[in-house]
């Protein structure tokens, strides 16, 4: 690595869907499917696919879920089943990442237990789009979603957290979204990542509208570091940003990660994950160094419990051992 080069962080990740079904229905929405019309994950074909990845460099397993119903008399089996495929991911040497929706103050307790780090997007705090595109996704109030960053601080949970870009919000809109992540986090200290996340159309959604452009992005990059406490992370998906010079641009604006990359990117089906060797190349050529991460970074090891910490500190040391990374390396969150 030449010793100029700036660095940018991915998590090596495989996506576990334990249902596609979710009784929200946002217009922009490439994910969902309608209640009983999918099969849920049986936990033993969850344990096919993770027992398939173990030498295949993956660390992170994404939990993502559609949602059912609080009051849904499948919410008890819908939690459990993400449980127990946290608990078999971590069993077979994995790092889970939880992303399924608001949960109750409780369920998120439990999930601490078997997550390095949790995730739920914001969107949009502007109540304006539940007369649009969420007029029928009754669990994207704002309120509801910034009452989970909150939550997610009181139980110490790393959390990832983030804004979808160019669903009709204004540039004051987007500002107000990032300063409401920011005054959350400076009470409690524990988001560590915000995916900036351009909307890109898809052939399942069925809203018509044109896609998030990359020049604006880099504007949003530039404000949200502007408005976000250093500490944060920027996030930027490579594969919804489809000329690599505005991707260099946002890095150099203050985009430091470029997420999960897997096989399948599946809330945008439509647009692959660029293969990690291809990006680095792409990176290097512009100066910059791309680094495999965990998904909990080290500022927040001691949050964990015990178990969890030590399943950390393996993976974390194989990596360094596989990376060749200095120990001291601190702008690498391994």
């Amino acid at each position: 690595m030449d010793s100029t080069s700036k660095t940018v962080t991915y998590s090596p990740a495989y996506t576990i869907v334990p249902t596609y079904e979710c009784f929200n229905r946002c217009s922009y929405c490439n994910f969902r499917t309608d209640l009983g019309a999918s099969s849920w994950l049986k936990l033993e074909d969850a344990e096919r696919q993770l027992k398939s990845l173990q030498n295949a460099g993956v660390i992170e397993i994404l939990v993502l879920s559609g949602e059912v119903h609080p009051e849904s008399p499948q919410r008890e089996s819908w939690f459990q089943r993400i449980y127990n495929i946290c608990e078999l991911a971590l069993s077979l040497g994995f790092l889970p990442h939880t992303n399924v929706g608001p949960l109750s103050f409780a369920e998120m307790e439990q999930l601490k237990a078997v997550n390095v780090s949790m995730g739920l997007m914001v969107e949009q705090v502007t109540p304006r789009l539940l007369q649009s595109v969420h007029r029928h996704a009754p669990s994207k109030v704002p309120e509801m979603r910034l009452q989970q960053l909150a939550w997610a601080g009181k139980l110490q949970i790393p959390f990832t957290t983030g804004l979808l870009l160019g669903i009709g919000e204004t540039m004051a809109e987007r500002r107000e979204t990032l300063a409401a992540i920011a005054q959350i986090h400076q009470r409690w200290n524990h988001i560590q990542e915000v995916i900036l996340q351009p909307y890109s159309p898809g052939r399942k959604e069925s809203w018509v509208a044109s896609p998030f452009s990359a020049a604006d992005l880099v504007k949003v990059v530039t404000l949200a570091r502007q408005i976000l406490p250093g500490e944060i992370t920027l996030q930027i998906p490579p594969n919804l940003v489809q000329d690599s010079s505005y991707l260099i641009t946002c890095l150099n604006a203050g985009a430091r990660d470029l997420g999960g990359i897997g096989p399948r990117d599946e809330v945008n089906p439509d647009y692959p994950h660029p293969v990690d060797t291809d990006l680095a190349k792409i990176l290097e050529e512009a100066g910059w160094h791309l680094a495999p991460r965990l998904p909990v970074y080290p500022q927040y090891d001691e949050w964990l419990p015990s178990h969890l910490q030590l399943a950390v500190k393996k993976t974390r040391k194989n990596l360094s051992l596989t990376t060749g990374a200095a120990k001291n390396d601190a702008s690498l969150p391994l």
